[in-house]
């Protein structure tokens, strides 16, 4: 099977930069969101994003232009009629990936592959919402998209064989390396990482340290490229926190209770990066 056209459901973070990635690698790109300035913004910011890879002579005016050329925008899913594989990349929410999961069950073609976008909810869960399931498969990609090299790849239970090699083959197109892992609260990394993020959390909170101590701390006592508070910030505090839950509602074990000053946080709407304040403040300019 050829992909040709890639429908991306989501034009935040995680679907502007696999629409960008998509879309270097020579893919045509659907891009859906729920308004026209929504789509516009993400738009202009992958033009934005490209144009640091020209200034850096990767690419050239002319290459970027092209792919720019090859994003498509829409605010109906129908138009993902005419793509050979689509991802979810909506918002962390099992109600909203199961709402959109449906409706892309019926728009698009039985030849069509869907995958879904998500960093901690049960595939299999996600795969039975539809009348599909076998052509269902959870893709996480990881965050800034188009600078991180991994892909997990999760199958539900009823997820084909046919599936998950068209996948793994998309995966590698895209110059990126696919990891199949089992379909468990948080899959492989996130089981690992968003523990020890959560643990910097308590750390900071019983004043053991301060946030910069400890991010430098893991930098250079752990040759950790990025602190794990910078890290929270960098995936919204909003997002850690609904993989945590899902953690301890999925083990059922007091070892993933988030921490209290990380929902206290997102109660403030102190999300990190996105908001401009997390554990650390960052400027309109901040890079």
């Amino acid at each position: 099977m050829e992909i040709e056209t890639v429908g991306v459901v989501g034009a935040g973070i995680m679907g502007s930069g696999i629409a960008q990635v998509l879309a270097s690698s020579g893919l045509s790109v659907i891009m859906v969101d729920r308004g026209d300035t929504i789509l516009a913004h993400t738009r202009e910011k992958i033009g934005q994003n490209l144009a640091y890879f020209v200034k850096k002579e990767q690419l050239t005016e002319g290459q970027r232009q092209e792919i720019l050329g090859r994003i498509g925008t829409t605010t109906s899913l129908a138009d993902l009629r005419s793509a050979d594989f689509v991802i979810e990349a909506a918002s962390e929410n099992e109600s909203i990936k199961i709402g959109i999961l449906r409706e892309l069950d019926i728009i698009v073609r039985q030849s069509s592959i869907v995958a879904t976008n998500t960093s901690s909810i049960s595939i299999t869960r996600l795969a039975a919402s539809t009348a599909h399931p076998d052509r269902v498969i959870g893709m996480h990609f990881f965050n800034p998209v188009p600078r991180m090299g991994l892909v997990e790849l999760i199958r539900a239970l009823n997820t084909s064989d046919f599936t998950h090699s068209i996948a793994e083959a998309l995966v590698r197109r895209i110059g990126k390396t696919p990891i199949t892992v089992e379909n468990r609260p948080g899959f492989a990394v996130n089981r690992i990482l968003c523990p020890m993020i959560n643990e910097a959390i308590f750390v900071l909170s019983e004043g053991i340290a301060s946030a910069q101590e400890i991010d430098e701390g893991m930098k250079l006592g752990c040759n950790h490229p990025i602190g794990p508070l910078a890290l929270a910030d960098l995936i919204g505090l909003d997002t850690l926190l609904s993989v945590l839950l899902v953690f301890y509602e999925g083990f059922k074990d007091p070892k993933y209770r988030p921490a209290p000053l990380l929902q206290e946080m997102v109660d403030a709407g102190r999300l990190g990066k996105k908001s401009g304040i997390g554990f650390f403040e960052y400027s309109s300019t901040t890079p």
